[in-house]
């Protein structure tokens, strides 16, 4: 049942709207200088198929109101960080930024806030970010504690430590006069994680501070002020260093095929192209090239020039946005000749290409995460379904276009191995399977899915080893939906939105639905 619009009081001013479902969780975040007017468009008729989606699992629409547009841009971008909701374009890897924190003890101190895998943070107290990985305040964390006095003990010792000593903490676990001194320092560095301008003001707070002091006769205090602008100097330098090191300018190109959006990046250094990453997100609601960009810099540093195939919308206040962000000018420009113009034709060449191949995007996204050499049209899944000892089957999946290809599946008595193992099954039914495609020439699969840990992979990789094939395969673990890849310690955790996760679970859970119907059938014959 759609959402009735007309039972709600929807305000004019500018803002954002979060829209829940029936389980009062937030599925899609969006933001608009008139809330009455963005809102109601949603429930006209004519809405793309996916917007459409969207909009059957509105069960209802809260709002937040801003003074201006800029600022529903900001709180917007911040909230889908929070609250990740599933319609939203979610573009950021757990791993690739991270979060200061700090703590809510008597005397806080500054530490990496920690992540768990569905988003909330560990610890309590006060986050800042996201910085990008190596990114400098990352970087100088340890930089940060000494210039604003911050402690790094676990635990508050009766006397002062090393630390002390070496001027890096007042020691307000000793002195009181330090104990009055440090809510002070802790609130100065507040200030200073919350934006690069504050860093300016601070800096010439402190220089104001030591001159006083120095007109005072004060020279020990003075001395220390010194100390602290030395240290904030370093800081600062390292943040030039890095945007003039590493960000001369990023070009971007964008395609629209079937209500998806494809996106390609190149990022240039020095002139020379060092990078390259490709992006698809579904065209739902307030999804667009801006909003791609403003989270997209959320967690990447931003270069002085943004080389587009097309103008974002609202790409002055973007611009502003980045540019306060940033510390420095930043243009959104669509070059009209010249070597920027052909990398730009380079890109959309890219994207023609992808849409050409008519493959789905979360193919196209499996490849990438996975590294594959092509991308996966034709996987083949694998499982084992055991009941008792006495009847264990193998099954096969076979999806081709990220499509189930039903004629192709196929299913396994267990013919070498006795008892309850596993492993040795999945290498009796993988052998089994492309010795036979090898003996009759057939086509094979661009990727095999396992169904299970490390231990069906190994087992599965052995058997392939045997047959003289090098074919990727990976496993899928359910109880976390871990991915394994041979050879690697560490597994892979796709975010739960990703379209290329969403191929996984699906060959997974047939290849397991076809096993099952299976073994159910033999029982039923053995009982008869």
């Amino acid at each position: 049942m759609t959402f009735d619009i007309s039972q709600i009081q929807i305000p004019t001013d500018p803002g954002i709207y979060l829209m829940k479902d029936s389980d009062a969780k937030i599925i899609y975040i969006g933001k608009a200088k008139n809330l009455k007017n963005r809102v109601k468009s949603y429930f006209l008729k004519n809405q793309n198929y996916k917007t459409q989606k969207l909009v059957e699992n509105i069960a209802n629409i809260e709002f937040v109101l801003t003074d201006n547009e800029s600022e529903a841009f900001l709180l917007e971008s911040n909230m889908i960080k929070k609250h990740r909701p599933r319609f939203n374009i979610e573009l950021k890897d757990q791993q690739r930024y991270t979060y200061l924190r700090i703590t809510d003890e008597k005397f806080p101190r500054l530490l990496v806030a920690r992540r768990t895998r569905d988003g909330k943070f560990l610890g309590k107290g006060k986050t800042f970010g996201p910085f990008t990985q190596g990114s400098s305040k990352l970087l100088t964390i340890g930089t940060l504690r000494k210039a604003f006095q911050i402690r790094i003990c676990k635990t508050l010792p009766k006397k002062v430590c090393l630390e002390y000593h070496l001027g890096n903490c007042e020691g307000p676990c000793e002195f009181k006069d330090a104990q009055e001194r440090y809510p002070k320092h802790v609130a100065a560095l507040e200030d200073v994680l919350k934006g690069k301008n504050q860093m300016k003001v601070f800096t010439k707070k402190l220089e104001s501070e030591m001159h006083q002091a120095a007109d005072l006769q004060q020279f020990e205090r003075a001395k220390d002020i010194r100390d602290t602008l030395i240290r904030l100097g370093s800081l600062q330098t390292k943040q030039k260093m890095e945007y003039v090191e590493n960000s001369d300018e990023e070009y971007f190109g964008i395609g629209i095929k079937e209500h998806v959006a494809t996106v390609m990046n190149f990022r240039m250094i020095h002139g020379v192209i060092r990078d390259s990453d490709k992006f698809f997100f579904d065209l739902v609601g307030d999804n667009s090239f801006s909003n791609f960009l403003y989270q997209y810099y959320s967690t990447h540093r931003i270069p002085r020039f943004i080389l587009v195939s097309e103008l974002p919308e609202n790409h002055k206040l973007l611009e502003t946005l980045l540019s306060e962000q940033s510390g420095f000018e930043v243009k959104i420009l669509v070059p009209n000749q010249g070597k920027r113009k052909n990398i730009i034709r380079l890109i959309m060449k890219n994207i023609q290409l992808i849409h050409s191949t008519g493959a789905d995007p979360g193919l196209v996204e499996l490849r990438d995460i996975l590294g594959l050499p092509a991308i996966p049209n034709v996987i083949e899944c694998f499982d084992i379904s055991n009941h008792g000892e006495d009847f264990a089957v193998g099954s096969m999946a076979r999806f081709v276009g990220g499509i189930p290809d039903k004629s192709e599946y196929r299913k396994f008595k267990i013919k070498t191995v006795s008892g309850r193992d596993d492993f040795a099954m999945i290498g009796e039914i993988i052998k089994r399977r492309y010795y036979r495609l090898l003996e009759e020439n057939s086509e094979l699969p661009d990727l095999i899915v396992i169904d299970g840990g490390k231990g069906q992979l190994s087992a599965a990789m052995r058997s392939l080893v045997s047959l003289g094939l090098t074919l990727p395969c990976i496993s899928l673990a359910k109880e976390n939906e871990e991915v394994f890849i041979p050879k690697d310690k560490t597994s892979i955790v796709i975010p739960k939105n990703k379209s290329s996760l969403k191929i996984l679970q699906y060959i997974r859970d047939e290849t397991h639905r076809f096993g099952v119907a299976y073994n159910r059938t033999i029982r039923k014959n053995q009982i008869k």
